[in-house]
C-alpha cells in the first residue's frame, strides 16, 4: 500500500497543478492554443514551485490561527462556565482558571488530528461537568460531600461503645470491623440577602439510637451537625447545630469520629442548636478581635445504655423556660485559621429537673491555638462550671439529689476540664497528634449524693480521663489512612478506676 503524501507535499502539487490550468486559460484568451505555448524554462518552474509552496504555507498558516482562534473561544467559554458554578464548586475556579491559562499559553499544536483530539476531550470535560452539576428546586447549586471511612478497632478491656470509645468499664474487652462511622453531607450556597452572602451546610451519620439523650450506637441515620448564615464578611449571623462556641477547636482523629476524641474526657463536644452573631474589628492588616454570641438549647444525655426513665420529652434547659446564652471574645492573628488565636467564653443557662428544683448552668473557658513553626502546632481548651451533661462534661451528670433532714435538695454538679494536643505535619500528605484530655466533677459532691441516698446509685463518671496518638497519611487529596492508640482512665462511683487500651485503624475515601 502506498504511502501517503505529506500535507506540505499534497498542497503543492495541487498548487503546481491550478497554476498550469491557468496559464493554459490565459493562452486561449490570447488566441495562441496551448499546445503551441512556449515551453517555460528550469527557472520559471523553480519560481512557480517556490511561488506554489509559499501559498500553501500561508494557507497552512490562517487555518492555524483560525483554529487556534476557536480554542481560545472554547478556553474563554468554560471559564464562564467555571465562574458560574464557583459557588457549588469552592476552589474548583481557580483551578479552572490555572489550567486555562496554561492552555491558552502553550504552542499551537502541531498537526490538525493533535487539534481535533484537543477538542474532543475538552468538549468532553464540559459535557461531563455540566451533567455532574447538583442542582436545588430553587436552582442554587448544591454540593453533596461525605468521607466513606472504614473502622477496625481492638478494645482490651469493656468501653461504652466498642467501634468509638470514650470511657472504661469493668468486664471484656472487644475486636471488631465498622463503617458506621461514614459521614455524609451537603452543602449549599444561596443568593445575596442585605447584601451578604448565604450558605448553609449539614452532616449525618450511621451512629445513632433513635434518640438525642443516648450517644450509644445501633445504626441509624442521625444529624450531626447544621449550619445556615449570612455572611456580610465582617459579621456574621447564623444558627447551627454544633458544639458550643466555648470551644472553637477540636481534637484531630479518624478513628474516633461518631464520638469525637476526647469526648467526655475534657472536650466540650455536644451538638446543640444555637443561634447567634459574630463580629470581627480589625486592629491592624492581620490582627483582628472577633466577639460572638448566641442562644442555646442543650440536650440532658445520659449514659450509654442507659434507659431514659423520664416520661416528658422536655428537656432541663426548655422547662425553666429560659435560653441559654454564651459568649466568646478572641484575638486572632492571620487569616483562614492559620494564625495564632487566643480565646475566653462563658456559658449561662437556667436548669429545671423533674422534681420541679431549679439550678443554674454555667461556664467560663479558654481556648487557645499556637502554631509553633512551620511543623508544629499547639491547640488546647479548659473550662471550669456545673451542670455541663448538655455541653458534654461532668460525667454525664447535671446535677445530684441530697437530704438535709427530711428535705429532699437538688444540686448542680461542679466540674473542671480540659484537653490540649500537639500536631506536627512533617508534609502535606502526613500528620501526627498527640493529646491528652480529663474531665473531672467534684468528689465531695459525688460523696454527698451517694451518703444521702443510702447506696451508690450516682449515675455518672467520677472521673475520666484520656490519652491518645495518631498518624494519618493522605496518599491522595481523596484517600485518608490512619493507625491510633488510646488509653482511658474511668473512676465509677465506688472510686476504682477501669482502664482500656484501644487501638484502631482507619481508611477513608472523600467524596
Amino acid at each position: 500500500m502506498p504511502k501517503p503524501r505529506p500535507l506540505g507535499e499534497s498542497l503543492a502539487i495541487a498548487a503546481m497543478v491550478l497554476l498550469f490550468c491557468l496559464q493554459s486559460s490565459r493562452a486561449r484568451a490570447q488566441g495562441v492554443p496551448a499546445q503551441t505555448a512556449a515551453p517555460a524554462t528550469a527557472e520559471q518552474k523553480i519560481e512557480l514551485l517556490t511561488a506554489a509552496v509559499a501559498q500553501a504555507q500561508a494557507q497552512m498558516e490562517t487555518y492555524q490561527q483560525q483554529l487556534t482562534d476557536l480554542r481560545q473561544q472554547l478556553v474563554m467559554l468554560r471559564q464562564q462556565m467555571a465562574t458560574a458554578n464557583a459557588a457549588s464548586s469552592p476552589g474548583k475556579e481557580q483551578e479552572v482558571a490555572k489550567t486555562d491559562a496554561v492552555e491558552a499559553g502553550a504552542n499551537a499544536p502541531a498537526t490538525l488530528d493533535e487539534i481535533r483530539e484537543r477538542q474532543a476531550i475538552e468538549e468532553s470535560e464540559i459535557a461531563t461537568h455540566d451533567v455532574s452539576k447538583v442542582e436545588t428546586e430553587s436552582k442554587y447549586p448544591l454540593k453533596v460531600t461525605g468521607l466513606l471511612l472504614f473502622n477496625g478497632f481492638v478494645n482490651t478491656r469493656q468501653v461504652d461503645v466498642s467501634a468509638s470509645p470514650s470511657y472504661a468499664t469493668s468486664g471484656p474487652g472487644s475486636t471488631g470491623l465498622s463503617v458506621r462511622q461514614t459521614v455524609v453531607g451537603l452543602d449549599a450556597r444561596g443568593p445575596h440577602l442585605l447584601n451578604a452572602a448565604s450558605h448553609a451546610d449539614l452532616r449525618a451519620d450511621f451512629f445513632a439510637s433513635g434518640t438525642q439523650l443516648n450517644y450509644a450506637a445501633s445504626g441509624i441515620v442521625r444529624l450531626r451537625t447544621a449550619h445556615a448564615e449570612l455572611d456580610w464578611h465582617s459579621t456574621v449571623a447564623f444558627f447551627q447545630l454544633d458544639r458550643s462556641i466555648l470551644e472553637p477547636n477540636e481534637p484531630t482523629s479518624l478513628v474516633a469520629v461518631a464520638q469525637p476524641e476526647l469526648a467526655w474526657a475534657g472536650n466540650l463536644w455536644g451538638w446543640s442548636p444555637q443561634a447567634g452573631a459574630s463580629h470581627q474589628f480589625a486592629l491592624s492588616d492581620s490582627l483582628r478581635i472577633k466577639a460572638e454570641a448566641a442562644l442555646i438549647d442543650t440536650s440532658d444525655p445520659l449514659l450509654p445504655g442507659s434507659t431514659n426513665t423520664s416520661t416528658s420529652p422536655v428537656t432541663q434547659t426548655e422547662r425553666s423556660r429560659w435560653p441559654g446564652t454564651e459568649a466568646r471574645i478572641a484575638i486572632l492573628d492571620g487569616g483562614n485559621g492559620a494564625g495564632p488565636e487566643i480565646g475566653v467564653g462563658g456559658y449561662f443557662s437556667p436548669h429545671r429537673n423533674g422534681y420541679g428544683e431549679r439550678f443554674d448552668a454555667w461556664a467560663g473557658s479558654v481556648d487557645v491555638r499556637l502554631p509553633l513553626s512551620r511543623l508544629f502546632e499547639v491547640t488546647a481548651n479548659a473550662h471550669r462550671g456545673q451542670a455541663l451533661a448538655g455541653l458534654g462534661g461532668g460525667g454525664y451528670v447535671n446535677y445530684y439529689l441530697y437530704t438535709e433532714g427530711s428535705e429532699l435538695y437538688s444540686r448542680a454538679l461542679d466540674d473542671i476540664g480540659g484537653w490540649g494536643q500537639l500536631k506536627a505535619r512533617p508534609s502535606q500528605r502526613v500528620e501526627f497528634n498527640t493529646g491528652y484530655g480529663t474531665d473531672n466533677p467534684f468528689a465531695k459532691e459525688i460523696q454527698q449524693a451517694m451518703a444521702s441516698s443510702g447506696d451508690s446509685s450516682y449515675p455518672g463518671l467520677s472521673r475520666n480521663r484520656s490519652f491518645y496518638s495518631n498518624a494519618i497519611f493522605g496518599p491522595s487529596s481523596y484517600l485518608l489512612i490512619s493507625l491510633e492508640y488510646r488509653r482511658l482512665w474511668t473512676n465509677d462511683n465506688t472510686g476504682s478506676t477501669n482502664f482500656s487500651d484501644v487501638i484502631g485503624i482507619g481508611a477513608g475515601y472523600k467524596f
